[in-house]
């Protein structure tokens, strides 16, 4: 029951979070929204809504462990096996412009991210601290690129590119972003039900789970969108999403979650993960410099470093 409980869970929400990007940037494109800030936002943030849902769901239910863990193993995820996938299938080309800001800045929050966990609890007063940082870099970087077709300009618009093709009537997408944002809710909440469940049955933490089933699968959506930017040959998408989302797990999804419910920080999480997750994204940034692509060899490596800490996991668990 709580497998198909999860799976249904996990159905909805990609479901949901599908028609939520159709109908928003369908909205967007009515009110005349530019493809940057389509790309910055509704395209580079939107595949994070199934880990700001579920977060938000675990920590109003008091379980912290999947609520931080969703995060955290999200990050770990993003990095290690949607990017380590995408090179495999096709190598990933960098923009060098485009990478400099932006893998500077998810090194910045990665950093930032893990100084206000390490204080034990994320409460409001950093939740909000986070949500104002991403709103300033939304801001900034909208304001940088407007009107100058810079290479990080064009990867984002490109990313708008990959949205769904939105319906043409504004009725419709209004009905699109309401039926997604229902499913996203109940989606998430039956995959949190689950993954509690889970944990009790398997007699295994709920932070495992989080890090684990639970963040693999909220981070379908960026899998997905990644495996067909390297399949459409826009590989500098595929790396602009996955470095856009981890940028809105960190302070968007935690900062949202502190807001609404302040959750206090698993112990296991700040003895390991935080440090795998910042471990991954320094590999990140080094691998992309050295010759501003990542190989299928370095593909592969990123893929056998996420098993290896899936068993790891495991076996200390």
């Amino acid at each position: 029951m709580a497998l198909a409980l999860g799976v249904v869970g996990f159905l909805l929400m990609l479901v949901g979070g599908d028609l939520v990007v159709r109908g928003a940037v369908a909205i967007a494109h009515r009110l005349n929204v530019s493809a940057l800030l389509i790309g910055l936002t509704l395209v580079g943030f939107g595949t994070s809504l199934p880990e700001l849902m579920t977060s938000l769901q675990a920590a109003l239910a008091g379980a912290p462990g999947i609520s931080i863990g969703n995060v955290v193993g999200s990050n770990i995820c993003n990095i290690l096996l949607v990017l380590g996938i995408a090179a495999l299938l096709r190598p990933v080309v960098a923009t060098p412009a485009a990478f400099r800001r932006d893998g500077a800045v998810v090194m910045a929050v990665t950093v930032i991210g893990i100084a206000l966990m390490l204080l034990g609890v994320v409460d409001r007063l950093a939740g909000a601290a986070m949500l104002v940082g991403l709103a300033a870099y939304v801001y900034l970087t909208y304001r940088s690129e407007r009107g100058n077709h810079s290479p990080a300009a064009t990867v984002l618009e490109e990313e708008a590119e990959l949205a769904p093709t939105p319906p043409g009537r504004l009725s419709v997408a209004l009905a699109l972003l309401v039926a997604g944002l229902v499913a996203l809710v109940f989606g998430s909440g039956l995959l949190v039900d689950a993954a509690v469940a889970l944990a009790r049955l398997l007699e295994v933490s709920e932070t495992l789970i989080g890090l684990t089933v639970v963040a693999v699968g909220t981070s379908l959506p960026e899998l997905v969108t990644s495996v067909v930017a390297a399949i459409r040959r826009q590989s500098d998408v595929a790396l602009g999403n996955i470095l856009g989302s981890n940028v809105f797990n960190i302070l968007g999804i935690l900062g949202a979650t502190g807001v609404v419910s302040p959750v206090p920080v698993p112990q296991d999480i700040l003895n390991v993960d935080v440090w795998v997750m910042l471990a991954a994204t320094v590999a990140l940034v080094v691998v992309v410099r050295t010759g501003w692509r990542v190989s299928r060899i370095e593909g592969a490596g990123l893929l056998g470093a996420y098993v290896a800490y899936l068993v790891f996991g495991v076996v200390a668990t």
